[in-house]
Order: C-alpha cells, then structure tokens, then sequence
C-alpha cells in the first residue's frame, strides 16, 4: 500500500550513524562535460509498496557502478507510528521529502517517491521512467564539476574539502553518509514476516550554505549513537530555491578500525 501523506513540517531530528574513515586525501576525479543523474528515493519498512522499488533500485546499482550515477535512499518515519519502527528512519529525511514537495510544487508526499537531479519525480517502482529519467541525465552536458577530499579525520568529525566551478550563491553543499547494503526482517506492519533487502541507505544528512564560496572545507559531525559503518560518501550542490542539483560527486571511503580506536 503506498502512503500518501499531507504536508506537514516535521522536526529536523538528526539521524544516527556510526562511522570511522580513514583520513585518505584522495581526490574525486575533475568531472567532463557528461550529465550526471542524483537519484533520491523515499522509501520505508512499513510500505507494502516500497519494496519493489528498493529492488529496482538494487538492480540500478549493479548496472550503473561505473557510471556517474548517485543512488540514496531515504528512509522516512511517518510509517513508523503505524506497527513497525524502520531503524533506518529519520524524520530529518521526511522533511527533505516534505521540502521536495514545496520545490516541485506538490501537495502531497508518498511513498516509493524518487526524485532524479531535484527537477522531477514519480512513483519510485516506475521502472520505465526512472531508467529513462537517468537516461536523460546522462545524456545531457553538463560543464559544472565538484571535486571532493577527505582531510584529517576521526570517529567523530569528518573534514571534508570542495571544490567547484560554478558560482555558488544560493547552493548548498549537501553530504551524504552512505551504508551500501543492509537488511532487516520485518516483524510487524505491511511487510511482517518479510526479510527486506536495502541498498545505498542514508544514514546521516547534513547540508551546509555556501555563500559564494567555490572551494573551502566543512565540518561534518558524526553522530555515534547506532552503531551503523558507512562505506560511501556522496555530496552535491543544490539550489535552494529551486531544488535542482547541478553537479555531484562521491568517495567511496575505506574503513579503519585503527583510526577509531585511537580516536576513543
């Protein structure tokens, strides 16, 4: 059964992760003139209807790997109240659905919602439009880059370098932390008795104002509380007024146990 939920401004609660990098400056490599596609899915345990899109989603994974292609799914809580609390779900990511629905002029939100670049959106299980969305994404130039590196870090800070050409009044750096792959079996609700798979699951968000800045670094606080490790961090510049994201760009991090334990 897909949700459709009215408006509402939820709390931003800030989402637990656990995660420790290593302190690599690797830097993403400077980006062509190809398209890039940011996909966005809003998904939930408690949805009878997500779980065909998260295996869509899965299979995008596999075929895209190579490709400038950025999957994120986010995890909602308004289905939590209804049998079965998601542990992926943040109310800091129902209201980045609720704020895509003020972008893009909607009146209500659902689930599976995704959301190609910020500029458009369907029923995240439409297998046909979202291959053709991406499609289109990548098909179109794109001459704007974000090159992204991890200065020194440790368990509970990540420091995290940009930098791009294009101007950024009015964007935002938006960061990701990433866990790739994940399961859960399902004890109550829509999908009890059914073990879900997930794939690029967000399990911290955080969004930092530009102000004209093309090249600089932000402090992203990691918040220990759950346990999780992220294997990936994904990052894109979005317009704040219109919701459209003009570049990305991703490291998929290593882990270090040594650099957390040292850092106790």
């Amino acid at each position: 059964m897909t949700m459709i939920r009215k408006i509402a401004l939820p709390l931003l609660l800030i989402s637990v992760i656990s995660v420790a990098f290593t302190a690599d400056l690797s830097t993403t490599p400077k980006s062509t003139n190809t398209g890039f596609a940011v996909v966005e899915l809003f998904t939930s345990e408690g949805c009878s209807s997500c779980p065909p899109a998260d295996a869509l989603l899965a299979e995008i994974e596999k075929e895209t790997s190579k490709k400038p292609v950025y999957l994120l799914a986010f995890h909602v809580d308004y289905w939590d109240r209804l049998g079965w609390k998601d542990s992926f779900s943040s109310a800091k990511f129902s209201a980045r659905q609720n704020q895509y629905a003020n972008w893009l002029n909607l009146k209500t939100v659902y689930t599976p919602q995704a959301v190609v670049n910020g500029s458009t959106e369907f029923i995240g299980s439409d297998e046909k439009i979202l291959r053709n969305s991406i499609n289109t994404m990548l098909a179109k130039p794109s001459t704007d880059h974000l090159e992204i590196s991890l200065g020194k870090t440790d368990k509970h800070n990540l420091i995290l370098n940009y930098n791009t050409n294009q101007q950024t009044n009015g964007y935002m750096l938006a960061v990701a932390l990433v866990t790739q792959k994940a399961s859960n079996k399902v004890l109550k609700g829509e999908n009890k008795g059914s073990t879900l798979s997930h794939v690029q699951i967000v399990r911290q968000f955080d969004t930092f104002q530009l102000q004209g800045k093309t090249n600089g670094s932000v402090n992203v606080q990691v918040d220990q509380s759950n346990g999780e490790i992220s294997s990936e961090l994904i990052a894109f510049l979005q317009n704040t007024k219109t919701g459209k994201i003009t570049a990305a760009s991703k490291l998929n991090t290593l882990l270090d146990n040594q650099l957390s334990n040292k850092s106790k």
